[in-house]
């Protein structure tokens, strides 16, 4: 194995790629406060694109109002919202870079400062983490539906590479897969395959409105991490569930926001048996699954990636702090500095988007600033 072999060309469902690495959905906090793409957005992502990441998916932009997680989040959820996302994708085109839209819903974790109401949820039940409004009733989940596939279509129209639909973490579509969220008696719940019934109607329903050479590809749980959650058996039948419905790649992520301490630690990554928290799991997928497989989780170093690119565990490697720190951290591997990323993985990147200013490497900053 060659350090070229992380900077090959690949292709997913057509769209070719310059390597294996990828940026993985990163709320940047830096859309104004109806989701509409700013300046400075813009500039960060196009940052990615000249730092050398081979494919970038966008912040978790919300399919509806109601879905807004975060503030100043990106949205996709109006046809007004196409022009600010149209002048993103074009930027990253003219930076030589790819970039997919990741479309989401927040589900029970829903900004209720933002949305102005109690969310929706998939099953209501004592130990949520806020109180819904109502548990999605069928038109709900009718509406739901179209409103992917009208996202979808205006990330296709604004010129966006493909789309990512955001089912881990907790978020909606991860609340549907995950029997600790989804406690429901209707076709929506139960066995594992109704459970993904969501997923693979939304994919069939997507391919239908932009044709089978889009990419579609899907950010997915391994498992929870929580008691009574979706396991990497369950997650594997769902993924192949969703494969069979047109999926062109998977992004393995695991936890939920809840998961607590049983969840793999994402701090202090500073060597390589640290890296790769999701390894095992990513290996029984590729042994599984005949789609690309994106591993994201903890990778810090080149020779962390050849290992799992060679032993057949994962096709890409996606990173998400190191590149707030390091947008051309890609760049410097390709150039032969193979040194980990800077990233030390202490979180403080993500105070300053919640005041509005979006998100940085605040330990760059205060380095800078004592010298």
């Amino acid at each position: 194995m060659t350090p070229s072999s992380l900077f090959e060309p690949t292709t997913i469902n057509g769209l070719s790629l310059p390597n294996r690495f990828v940026r993985s959905a990163t709320w940047e906090g830096m859309a104004t406060v109806d989701g509409r793409v700013t300046p400075k957005l813009t500039e960060t992502i196009v940052a990615l694109a000249r730092g050398g990441v081979g494919l970038i998916v966008s912040g978790h932009a919300y399919v509806t109002k109601i879905g807004q997680a975060s503030p100043f989040q990106m949205g996709i959820y109006d046809d007004a919202l196409i022009e600010g996302l149209a002048s993103m994708a074009a930027a990253v085109h003219e930076a030589g870079g790819r970039i997919v839209a990741q479309l989401a819903h927040a589900g029970t974790f829903a900004l209720e400062k933002a949305i102005g109401t109690a969310p929706l949820a998939v099953s209501v039940f004592d130990g949520l983490a806020q109180t819904p409004r109502a548990e999605l009733s069928s038109d709900d989940i009718a509406a739901l539906k179209e409103a992917y596939v009208a996202a979808a279509k205006r990330a296709k129209t604004a010129g966006f590479d493909g789309i990512q639909l955001h089912s881990g973490h907790g978020y909606l579509l991860s609340q549907f897969l995950s029997p600790w969220f989804n406690r429901r008696t209707d076709d929506y719940g139960g066995p594992v395959g109704n459970r993904a019934r969501i997923h693979t109607e939304i994919i069939r329903a997507i391919r239908e409105a932009v044709g089978e050479d889009f990419p579609l590809l899907v950010k997915l749980n391994c498992e929870d991490f929580t008691e009574g959650g979706l396991t990497v058996e369950e997650s594997l039948a769902a993924a192949s569930a969703m494969a069979a419905a047109g999926m062109d790649a998977i992004e393995l992520s695991g936890g939920t926001i809840t998961s607590g301490k049983l969840s793999p630690s994402r701090s202090n990554i500073n060597k390589p048996e640290k890296e790769a928290y999701f390894q095992e799991a990513a290996k029984t997928f590729k042994q599984n699954l005949d789609i690309p497989l994106i591993l994201v989780g903890g990778i810090r170093s080149p020779e962390v990636a050849e290992r799992l690119l060679a032993d057949g565990s994962a096709d890409y490697f996606s990173m998400s702090r190191p590149l707030i720190r390091e947008p051309d951290l890609v760049n410097r591997w390709k150039s032969g500095d193979r040194s980990p990323a800077r990233c030390i993985s202490d979180n403080l990147c993500f105070r300053p988007g919640m005041m509005g200013k979006g998100i940085y490497c605040v330990t760059k900053e205060r380095m800078k600033a004592q010298q």
